[in-house]
Parts: C-alpha cells; sequence; structure tokens
C-alpha cells in the first residue's frame, strides 16, 4: 500500500470511494473528475511496534508518577523498600482486574501482583 495519492489532473489528494454497483474501490479527486481504480483493498493500515523496553520503561515511570496512589502496607521482595505504587488493570490472557504493585525505589522498580 502506498502512502498518499495524488491526482495526475489537478494535483490533489485522491480520496478512496466505493462503487458499490461493480464492487471496486476507487480513488476519486474530489477537486476534478479524474478516478483511479485501486490496485490493493486496503485504504489505512496503521502498523504499531513496540520495542521491548518501551514497555518496561513505562512501569518503571509509574513509581514516580505523583497521581498514583501510593502504600507503605507492602514490602518489595526484590529490595525491601517499604513504599509501593499500586493501580489495578487487566492481565494478559485473563479475566478481570488485577492489582499491579511497583517498588518506589527507582534504582529497584520491581513489580509484582496480587
Amino acid at each position: 500500500m502506498s502512502a498518499m495519492r495524488f491526482c495526475r489532473e489537478c494535483n490533489n489528494i485522491l480520496y478512496p470511494k466505493e462503487e458499490k454497483d461493480r464492487r471496486l474501490l476507487l480513488f476519486a479527486c474530489r477537486n476534478c473528475e479524474h478516478q483511479e481504480v485501486s490496485e490493493s483493498k486496503c485504504v489505512y493500515r496503521n502498523e504499531v511496534a513496540h520495542v521491548a523496553g518501551e514497555r518496561t520503561q513505562v512501569l518503571q515511570d509509574v513509581a514516580s508518577d505523583p497521581t498514583l496512589p501510593r502504600t507503605k502496607a507492602v514490602r518489595c521482595a526484590a529490595c525491601g523498600h517499604g513504599e509501593a505504587v499500586f493501580f489495578q488493570a487487566t492481565a494478559r490472557g485473563e479475566e478481570g482486574m488485577t492489582l499491579f504493585f511497583v517498588c518506589c525505589n527507582l534504582s529497584c522498580a520491581h513489580r509484582w501482583r496480587e
């Protein structure tokens, strides 16, 4: 799929248009009458690629987020720090909400759930 398409006649953007009678996807100019048949049936595709570090960084940053609730009722199993940020979210492959904790010791940032 190519990026944006432009009219050969007037150089304006071509927009997707459906021709229901012949079951065709066209790209049509809204300024002149120019139309082109699409090579593909895909109008738009958004691909999001996540790097493993991006996901980890989000969880490490929550420890310094002042809007999240904190508790001193838990102790980090990794470093023994006595304060953690907590939030609820859905865990992958599980139904319902899970309580997640992230250690507030910024050099640790250990995460666990209950």
